[in-house]
This record gives C-alpha cells, sequence and structure tokens, in this order.
C-alpha cells in the first residue's frame, strides 16, 4: 500500500511545489527580459532568446536603492534584536512562573496580534506624529512591535513549556537564583526556538508595507516594499525594474533560510522534547 502511494505523493509534492515556486520563477525570467518583451505577445512567453540585465542595473542607477535596502535591514534587525529580547522574558514567565491571570495575559496577547493595521494605523500615526518619531528609523521600529511581539510570545511560549521542569528543579537545588536558571539552563536549550523565532520576525518586518508607506514618506526613510511600490511611473509601470528588485529582496531570505533551515525545523519541531 505505501509503494503503491509513494509515487503519488511525490508527484502531488512536485506539482505543489511548482505551484507554489511558479510566481517566483515568472517573476525572475521577467525581471532578464527586454522591455519589448514584456509587453505584447511576448509578454505569456516564460522564456526569452534576449536575455539582459538592464533592468538590475536601471534599479540600482535609476533609484536609490542601496539606501532602501539598508533602510529595510536595520529596522528588520533592531525589530527583531528588541523583540525576542523581550518576547524570550515574557514568554519565560507565562510558561515556567506560577502566577494569577496567565491564561489571561497570553489571551490579551493573542487578541493585540488580531487587529487589523488599518485600524491602528491611525493613532499609531498621530503619537508618533506628536513624539516627532515620522520618518525615522524608531518610529517604524515601535509600531512594529504591535505584530511581531505577540507573534513571538505565542510561539516561545510554546517551546518553553517543552522544556523538561527537572532541569529547573536542579538548578534551583543548587542554588541558582531565578535569573541564573533562565539564562544558565533554559535559555541555551531554548537557542533553535529563539533562533526559529527571529527568523520569522526578521521577515516580517523586512516585508512590511503599510506602516513604512504611512509612517515614513521621506525618500531617507523609506524601506524596500514601500520603494518598489513607488517605482510606477507616470504614464507607465516600469514592470522590468518592479521584478529585478522584486528579485533582489527575495533572494537574501531564500539564502538565509536555506542556511538555517536545520535550526528552524529543529526550533519548530522543539515539541518532540518530552517532560
Amino acid at each position: 500500500m505505501n509503494k503503491k502511494a509513494g509515487p503519488l505523493f511525490y508527484v502531488f509534492l512536485a506539482v505543489f511545489v511548482f505551484l507554489v515556486m511558479f510566481p517566483f520563477l515568472w517573476m525572475l525570467t521577467s525581471s532578464i527580459k527586454p522591455i519589448g518583451e514584456l509587453f505584447g505577445a511576448d509578454a505569456f512567453n516564460p522564456f526569452t532568446s534576449n536575455p539582459t540585465l538592464a533592468n538590475y542595473e536601471s534599479v540600482f542607477v535609476n533609484y536609490p536603492f542601496v539606501k532602501y535596502l539598508w533602510n529595510s535591514f536595520v529596522v528588520a534587525s533592531i525589530t527583531t534584536i528588541y523583540t525576542v529580547f523581550v518576547a524570550s522574558f515574557a514568554a519565560y514567565a507565562i510558561a515556567r512562573l506560577k502566577f494569577k491571570g496567565k491564561t489571561l495575559i497570553l489571551g490579551l496577547v493573542l487578541s493585540v496580534s488580531m487587529f487589523p493595521q488599518i485600524a491602528t494605523i491611525s493613532p499609531i500615526y498621530i503619537f508618533l506624529k506628536n513624539l516627532g518619531l515620522t520618518n525615522s528609523y524608531l518610529g517604524l521600529i515601535i509600531p512594529y512591535t504591535t505584530f511581531t511581539l505577540p507573534l513571538s510570545i505565542w510561539i516561545l511560549v510554546t517551546f518553553f513549556r517543552k522544556i523538561p521542569f527537572d532541569l529547573e528543579e536542579a538548578a534551583k537545588i543548587d542554588g541558582a537564583s531565578l535569573m541564573q536558571t533562565f539564562w544558565r539552563v533554559i535559555l541555551p536549550l531554548a537557542i533553535p526556538g529563539i533562533f526559529t523565532t527571529a527568523i520569522l520576525v526578521f521577515i516580517a518586518a523586512w516585508n512590511e508595507f503599510l506602516f513604512a508607506l504611512t509612517i515614513n514618506t521621506d525618500d531617507a526613510y523609506k524601506t524596500v516594499p514601500v520603494g518598489i511600490a513607488m517605482f510606477e511611473g507616470q504614464f507607465t509601470i516600469p514592470w522590468g525594474e518592479i521584478t529585478a528588485a522584486t528579485v533582489i529582496v527575495t533572494v537574501p531570505l531564500v539564502i538565509m533560510v536555506l542556511l538555517f533551515q536545520r535550526r528552524i525545523v529543529s526550533g519548530l519541531t522543539s515539541g518532540a522534547v518530552k517532560e
């Protein structure tokens, strides 16, 4: 029975991977097409006989794309470090300590993540405007925590709960304080989960669009998603440059996931640890 199901499974898997990768593959082929092949009868041709890197060159020559990349990297990196640092303490307290209201706190964290961004953008913008934080890195890092922090806490709470409590009891018997137990015992065991959470937070902050579009209107502080959206010209849409910029932005994330896929899988499958 398993032998008969094997080929069907791999066929289904191949079709599924192709459907998932098709938009990126089409975007990749479009980025190396000449402008004349992006429209008309050749627009639906997946291949080109005249590949060119002119679109990639135009992205860096005609637009401040390097600045957009730097802005996204700075905002996403600081957001990731800050969010994971705070979430690790909050998740440890919820998962390992005994106090009243843990379920309520976890429910509030989940409810915060359920608010759509469009419903919170106005008060957040007014708040940041009054503090003079618009058109700044900090003006994006603060609102980014509204959706990255709840996500991080939920992931890390699940992971911390899977770490055996016997290790914590043994540390207490040896005279370790609560913070010493966290730093020297729990945190090293939680590295796979923390690493996985950090990657997910970085990707979420890197791809965020609405807050970046509303809060930072100065070209000097625009992030990559907003910068690509602003490629549109007065009379035409430069699809070649848009696809080239999208490939440039996507490739680093793909490489990062491929390089650290073992740690990601280790973090996501941490529930296999038995108490």
